[in-house]
């Protein structure tokens, strides 16, 4: 991915490379954000915005890699014994982070035989979890990161992995499965990713049951309009009055077409990308795919307008529209709107979800 102007200063992304220590890299990382944040609205459509922000994380993990590796020669480490990946699941993997998501990554190490990698591994995994903190990318939750052992292995072990869940159906290995389909390469050596993701599609046409496993996952999520197609607002707390654009209209969208992407065998990590292969394929009908794409435009451009707060200078939003956009009667038109193709949409793979079960043996 190109910069979106080469004669503009900003885009050259010049701090980053520059960067000397994570102070440095965090320092950039704030000039910057606060850049994009004034031309959200101004300079850059929202597809470009997006794009924007997302070579930005690149570079700053890229970046963040590197001092990473030259604290481990300092500390007496040395560089890395074998070949390794850096890798990126979640709205990175797909190319859609916003400017306050958190982190979702992990490793593949090289096969090579190398007494001391585990140990090397391990300390290198953690040191990077803890210097994006420190860059202001918070700790995944879900603790989809390389400082666990569940994301940091060795080739070999990851294909081991990918067979064990696609082995078996139940809720949480389909999960990990749908969190691996998102997997993009960063940093390191490319041929280890992409034989990752070899082993990974061959699961698909392994176990043709995976696609419907997928499925299940997929048509769950929480209502969003009640029977009379009145938008559904939180009740309680302190988002009451408010509404979850990230899991009520962008999640259900990004589901939906991981799930018709790896039913018709596409390859794409990023949502937008898989569209665009649906519709060149005609894997999808046309009107359930254009419904998709438009849905999915107006969710990214919901999902950038959810209030920010900043936190030691660097933004955060929980991803829910507040009480008083709500009562914008533009938001609340628009979100009205998207969520009726989201439910067109969902209704239209539950139908495919019963056919698939009527049809089970």
């Amino acid at each position: 991915m190109e910069p979106i102007s080469t004669t503009n200063p900003f885009w050259s992304y010049h701090g980053i490379d520059g960067a000397a220590s994570v102070y440095e890299l965090r320092q950039v990382r704030v000039a910057l954000q606060r850049e994009l944040q004034q031309s959200m609205f101004a300079s850059l459509s929202p597809m470009e915005w997006y794009e924007t922000v997302n070579e930005l994380h690149d570079r700053i993990a890229r970046k963040a890699v590197e001092l990473c590796i030259e604290g481990m020669v300092e500390d007496g480490f040395g560089q890395p014994p074998v070949p390794y990946a850096f890798i990126v699941f979640g709205s990175s993997g797909r190319e859609e982070a916003t400017l306050w998501s958190d982190q979702d990554n992990g490793m593949i190490i090289s096969d090579a035989a190398h007494e001391g990698k585990e140990a090397y591994f391990d300390e290198f995994g953690g040191r990077m979890a803890d210097l994006l903190e420190q860059l202001g990318y918070a700790k995944c939750e879900g603790k989809v990161m390389c400082s666990e052992p569940l994301w940091c292995k060795t080739l070999t072990a990851w294909k081991e992995q990918l067979l064990e869940w696609s082995s078996d159906l139940s809720w949480e290995p389909i999960r990990n499965l749908i969190i691996a389909s998102d997997m993009r390469f960063i940093a390191g050596e490319r041929s280890l990713a992409d034989e990752w993701l070899a082993s990974f599609y061959e699961q698909f046409r392994r176990v043709p049951e995976l696609s419907d496993a997928v499925l299940r996952n997929t048509v769950k999520h929480k209502a969003t309009l009640n029977i009379l197609g009145r938008v559904v607002t939180e009740r309680f707390g302190e988002h009451a009055g408010g509404f979850d654009v990230k899991y009520g209209v962008y999640i259900p969208l990004v589901n939906s077409a991981r799930f018709l992407a790896l039913h018709h065998g596409i390859q794409e990590s990023s949502t937008v990308k898989r569209m665009e292969r649906l519709t060149s394929l005609e894997a999808v009908p046309f009107p359930l795919m254009d419904a998709c794409q438009r849905a999915f435009t107006a969710a990214l451009k919901l999902r950038r307008s959810t209030p920010i707060v900043m936190q030691q200078e660097l933004q955060q939003s929980s991803g829910f529209l507040d009480e008083k956009q709500m009562k914008q009667k533009q938001i609340h038109y628009d979100l009205r709107e998207t969520l009726g193709l989201v439910k067109r949409v969902h209704r239209a793979l539950q139908r495919q979800l019963r056919f698939a079960e009527r049809r089970r043996p």
